[in-house]
């Protein structure tokens, strides 16, 4: 499994469209093995999808998301956790344990 966190100074970033960088887990047996941070280099909503996609991601975490962003990442088949907030690890922790909720602003 491969969690992208839009991410800003340590937190989950609440505009998605607007995401300069991703923090990536990379998760096996439950457990993250792997983090690094993916700089967008500038892409917008449109091409985030696909950003996270080449990245072979299939879980988002974010803040706030717009419809056609959450289009985007549906027909990339990237499982979405909208409307999240605060760090962006304890995030990733929660929706391991299986705490954090489906909630797609």
């Amino acid at each position: 499994m491969k969690i992208a966190v839009a991410y800003e100074n340590g937190q989950v970033f609440q505009h998605f469209g607007h995401t300069k960088q991703f923090k990536i887990y990379e998760v096996e047996d439950g457990a993250v093995v792997k983090t690094e941070i993916a700089d967008t280099m500038g892409s917008g909503h449109g091409a985030l999808a696909g950003f996270l996609s080449m990245m072979q991601v299939d879980t988002l975490i974010c803040g706030g998301i717009g419809g056609g962003a959450q289009q985007a990442l549906a027909q990339a088949g990237i499982r979405l956790f909208g409307g999240v907030s605060g760090g962006a690890d304890q995030a990733v922790e929660e929706l391991l344990a299986g705490a954090l909720s489906y909630n797609p602003q």
